[in-house]
């Protein structure tokens, strides 16, 4: 079942969610697993223990950018340019960038003055630092939440981060803590899910075809 947004069961969010991991697991792509542990888990400790002057450096975000081209699509190119950034450059941007906050319009102008930063990858760094604020801008997330736009820009930032604000308070309450971070990997499991269902469904329909094909030759 695919995870509508103006669903406004919790349990169906819930069960999404909880999803996530075996859904990074099913896709088999290399270091995804370790990389996606070090997005969610590692990196907001280590940008959070540096207070009062929080920020990443290029190490860091290269190792995001990974992370979000190997859980999306991957376009090398982007990988080169941000690894090639110097430390004081990502440094200064960052820190700027979670100062801003809670402006994000100011916190995304701020990191995609960086070569290889768009909205889309500035939205991830953001994430990685309040995911009680700034959500991931996920092609499958975006898909469910605007339509399937293909415009990732600042402004298509804000229309979408303002959309999975106010999901995420729709599914809080005393027994439930949903962050926008949170529901943009719910609609990614749930797409991610069906997919992969997808995919199995045509290659058991295949295999089913050719085992037919192999009997009507053996008549």
């Amino acid at each position: 079942m695919q995870l509508e947004f103006e669903c406004s069961n919790v349990n169906k969010w819930k069960e999404a969610l909880a999803s996530y991991e075996a859904c990074v697991e099913s896709l088999n792509k290399p270091n995804l697993i370790s990389l996606d542990d070090y997005y969610r888990k590692e990196l907001p400790s280590l940008i959070h223990q540096r207070n009062p002057n929080p920020h990443i450096n290029t190490t860091e975000l290269s190792k995001l950018v990974r992370w979000k081209l190997t859980r999306g699509k991957w376009r090398p190119r982007l990988l080169v340019f941000v690894s090639s950034l110097d430390d004081s450059s990502v440094k200064s941007a960052s820190e700027k960038a979670f100062k801003s906050l809670p402006d994000l319009t100011k916190a995304v102008s701020e990191l995609t003055v960086l070569k290889g930063v768009g909205p889309a990858t500035a939205s991830a760094v953001l994430a990685a630092y309040a995911p009680d604020l700034a959500p991931f801008m996920s092609d499958e997330a975006m898909g469910a939440a605007l339509g399937h736009s293909k415009d990732y820009s600042l402004k298509q930032y804000l229309l979408f981060a303002d959309k999975l604000q106010a999901k995420a308070k729709e599914l809080v309450s005393e027994e439930n803590c949903f962050t926008p971070f949170d529901v943009e990997r719910a609609l990614w499991s749930s797409a991610i899910g069906l997919k992969l269902k997808a995919s199995k469904s045509n290659q058991d329909s295949e295999i089913k075809t050719t085992k037919n094909s192999k009997r009507k030759r053996k008549h």
